[in-house]
């Protein structure tokens, strides 16, 4: 019972070296290693991202312990500490306000300042910023950079919505000493408009963080599956799995070995996320740990024991037992 990611490896190193040439050297990108590496695992992307980026960026300062050294790489962490962590200095912490400065009194390295975004999530806002930029300069520490982590651009926030919102930032960073001359950090736009701003703002230095973008493109080189575990006949009115649901009809019970343990769960509309022969197989019952119990009607295809049936979930959802380079 497996849940397997297989990538093809040629197609998708030519995605990463694509999405790192847009730039055109407009500005940095920062490769963003974080939560389960994008289903694909940290450690190796930290391992291919540190070949080329001397500055990573993590979710967790407990995904920066984690973290596997592989050369003089710096770790931006994106989420704020609330509690004292010893941390080692190429380690950098954000701050959004007094509290999370306060924190890291042992933690003596640069850190980074998180600007507050319209998803008001956490981080300084405008009023705020030079109280927090005095009681930084106070600590006697160095800011490393300005974060800004945008949401994601849908019909009610476009690309100029979030390049609005940066450019309102600008002249109140450049207002602050303490943040004139440090780099901003962004996230969520696409490289070709990452450039249109840089070139519009010469004087200042931007990073364009890149998680899924950078990862997993248009996901035509990746492949999510999973194998069969077992296949039996199943008539109509049967009582089966752990909440003995009732089977609807004649047909096969489909054991498929990937469940919530691997972060299976039902499509957002309920829907089953497994299919075979570009049909969908249907759910019995919630993906249950390690294995999913699914029904086939007598009319459809049915997998045999052993075959690999597509799994349809975010990638960064998933905890895949093997990944496959292919």
């Amino acid at each position: 019972m497996t849940l397997r990611l297989t990538i093809d490896r040629g197609r998708w190193l030519d995605h990463v070296d694509a999405e790192r040439a847009a730039l055109g050297g407009a500005g940095r990108l920062v490769p963003v290693v974080k939560g389960n590496g994008y289903g694909i695992g940290r450690e190796a992307l930290a391992a291919l991202a540190a070949g080329w980026s001397d500055l990573l960026a993590v979710g967790t300062v407990h995904e920066a312990l984690q973290h596997v050294w592989s050369g003089e790489e710096t770790l931006l962490v994106l989420t704020p500490l609330v509690r004292p962590v010893a941390l080692p200095e190429r380690v950098v912490p954000v701050v959004g306000g007094p509290h999370h400065l306060d924190v890291l009194d042992t933690h003596r390295g640069p850190i980074a300042l998180k600007l507050l975004s319209s998803m008001s999530r956490y981080g300084c806002d405008r009023d705020d910023l030079a109280d927090l930029c005095r009681s930084i300069d106070a600590s006697g520490r160095r800011v490393h950079s300005a974060v800004l982590h945008l949401p994601l651009t849908s019909a009610t926030h476009d690309l100029a919505a979030q390049v609005a919102e940066i450019e309102a930032w600008l002249p109140v960073l450049d207002a602050e000493p303490t943040l004139a001359d440090v780099p901003l950090s962004v996230s969520h736009l696409d490289p070709g408009t990452f450039v249109g701003l840089t070139g519009r703002h010469p004087g200042r230095r931007f990073e364009l963080r890149s998680g899924t973008a950078l990862w997993h493109g248009d996901k035509s080189f990746v492949h999510l599956g999973a194998d069969v575990v077992d296949v039996r006949p199943v008539a109509g009115g049967a009582s089966v799995g752990y909440r003995g649901t009732v089977v609807p009809d004649d047909g096969w019970l489909v054991m498929v070995g990937a469940g919530s343990s691997h972060g299976i769960a039902t499509l957002p509309d309920g829907r089953s996320p497994f299919h075979h022969l570009r049909h969908r197989l249907a759910l019995l019952e919630s993906p249950h740990m390690h294995t999913s119990m699914c029904f086939v009607p007598v009319d459809a295809p049915v997998p045999a024991m052993g075959d690999w049936v597509d799994v349809q979930r975010p990638l960064i959802a998933v905890a895949a037992d093997e990944v496959i380079w292919r």
